[in-house]
């Protein structure tokens, strides 16, 4: 593996760094409550969390977490929001999060509007509750229930999807192939991510159970998306249904919760 070279950020980086961090001050009572909250904040390292820590102040000095729909924002609530996001780029950076300034909260699903083209080319525009939704360019949008709703033993995770996306979108429209390392095989990954999708509609064809979410096989965006959830929430289900995916996924995302859960 290519050994991540991190840049000197020099004396007004390093200044710029230190005014974010005390701008954003997470005070010690504020990050217990944060990492106790959830399993996969648990199971860091502490050299880990106090990276996360660091991470969650510059995201929050970079990015607006604001409420919508009569939802009452706290400091607490920002926080869970931005370290389950930060978790996906603990060993990336926060450039991957780059073009784009605001996380709207609204208290439970929201009605969203849609188009989508059905199989003879009809166009339909539609209305639907979600909880969660990325825009290409624009702001990521989340139900505050759902997102308070991690870790429940489902692997499912409405913050990570969406941030997933986010990452996704770095190179384009969320196709499921984010921008990978140089040290990655692109063939490897489209291979690796083709076979598992097409087993696991082969799977939903013969009514099995899965632990995945149906809604993983509406596109390979939502395929990489809900994976994602699952890599970080419940590792050692993904290992034992995709290992192959794991091992893309912790490459890529250049860490082990497998591991980290059997420490």
């Amino acid at each position: 593996m290519v050994a991540k070279v991190v840049p000197d950020l020099g004396w007004f980086g390093r200044w710029r760094k230190a005014r974010a961090l005390k701008r954003q001050d997470i005070n010690d009572a504020q990050w217990q409550r944060t990492i106790s909250r959830f399993s996969f904040f648990r199971t860091l390292p502490a050299a880990d969390q106090q990276k996360l820590r660091e991470l969650t102040a510059l995201f929050l000095d970079r990015k607006a977490v604001i409420a919508a729909g009569g939802l009452q924002m706290t400091r607490d609530m920002q926080l869970v929001i931005a370290a389950q996001a930060c978790l996906l780029v603990l060993n990336l950076d926060l450039d991957f999060y780059a073009g784009w300034v605001e996380v709207i909260v609204y208290p439970d699903e929201f009605i969203t509007d849609y188009e989508y083209t059905d199989e003879d080319g009809v166009v339909h525009r539609v209305q639907g509750a979600i909880s969660g939704e990325a825009w290409e360019h624009g702001p990521v949008i989340l139900s505050w229930q759902d997102a308070a709703a991690a870790d429940g033993g489902f692997g499912y995770n409405v913050v990570m999807h969406e941030f997933a996306h986010k990452i996704d979108m770095l190179n384009g429209a969320p196709d499921g192939f984010p921008p990978l390392h140089a040290d990655m095989d692109r063939v490897a990954w489209t291979d690796t991510f083709s076979a598992a999708y097409a087993d696991f509609e082969q799977r939903l064809e013969r009514r099995e159970e899965t632990p995945l979410d149906e809604y993983a096989a509406e596109d390979p965006a939502e395929f990489f998306a809900v994976l994602s959830e699952l890599f970080f929430e419940r590792p050692d289900t993904l290992s034992a249904l995709y290992p192959a995916v794991y091992g893309q996924l912790a490459a890529f995302y250049r860490q082990d919760p497998l591991k980290r859960m059997q420490a």
